[in-house]
């Protein structure tokens, strides 16, 4: 007993050390002062007004990481699930190595993948362009959806598909009403995970993208360095807010995908 409340106790230090930087940033966001300083000067919404109003550039920078996020995301699911596909069907040393390729980018360091991706795309014109930066997003993006939908599709059983094309469905067919069902859960993991990894990514913005294409990450970057104001947690806050939205709804869509599995293993 004493020792499970140690390991309680240890549990929740552990996760006051993680989250006591980010509660930190919150009150930040409401000061009244021109600066990151404790205790606070005064309340105010000032900084939300800047960031959501003023010259624009933090919507603007906002709607270039949601449009080349959500681009990157779709190809990266896309690329990702017929990957997991064809790795689930191999074995032998040849898949492991096709594997191991696959999951590089979140291994390699990622001004290497951005380095790369310029001298890559440079040749092409695809610098400074959207394009550009949706296609080396896609590249860090695809290991977080191969990762569990391959370890859907191997936990799942593969007499179902073979059942489905005994009862005389096309191969197609079978994929989108039994397998696309029962891995759809790591699939919207996958893909919450990939919008994540692009949306957050500055190094690989800051080679590839031009003015036109300023990410938030990025644009957050250029304000530490320029100067530091509360603006900036403003921003940081709405991202934790956002961050968080998604991860509970990505909860709450992948309870709802067992309770029906379940439901639907009880007919």
């Amino acid at each position: 007993m004493a020792l499970r409340w140690i390991f309680r106790a240890w549990c929740a230090a552990v996760l006051v050390f993680l989250l006591l930087p980010i509660a930190a940033i919150v009150p930040l966001s409401f000061s009244s002062g021109s600066f990151l300083s404790y205790p606070l000067p005064g309340w105010s919404l000032r900084w939300y007004a800047e960031v959501f109003g003023g010259e624009g550039k933090w919507l603007g920078a906002l709607v270039n990481s949601l449009r080349v996020g959500l681009a990157a995301t779709a190809l990266a699911v896309l690329l990702g699930t017929l990957a997991a596909l064809g790795l689930a069907r191999q074995r032998g040393a040849g898949a492991a190595l096709l594997k191991a390729l696959m999951l590089s980018p979140m291994i390699v360091p990622v001004i290497l993948i951005a380095v790369g991706s310029y001298f890559f795309l440079a040749p092409l014109g695809l610098t400074s362009s959207f394009s550009g930066l949706i296609l080396a997003h896609t590249v860090i993006a695809v290991p977080f959806v191969v990762v569990p939908v391959l370890t859907a599709l191997e936990g799942l059983d593969p007499t179902l598909e073979r059942a489905a094309a005994a009862c005389g469905a096309p191969p197609l067919l079978a994929f989108g009403r039994v397998t696309l069902p029962a891995i759809a859960p790591a699939v919207a993991s996958g893909a919450l995970f990939a919008f994540a990894a692009s949306f957050d990514d500055v190094v690989i913005a800051l080679l590839i993208a031009g003015p036109g294409q300023r990410t938030l990450p990025r644009e957050m970057f250029s304000g530490l360095r320029d100067s530091i104001t509360p603006a900036l947690t403003a921003v940081a806050t709405v991202m934790i807010v956002g961050s968080t939205a998604l991860f509970l709804g990505m909860l709450a869509l992948q309870r709802r995908a067992r309770r029906q599995i379940q439901h639907q293993a009880g007919r």
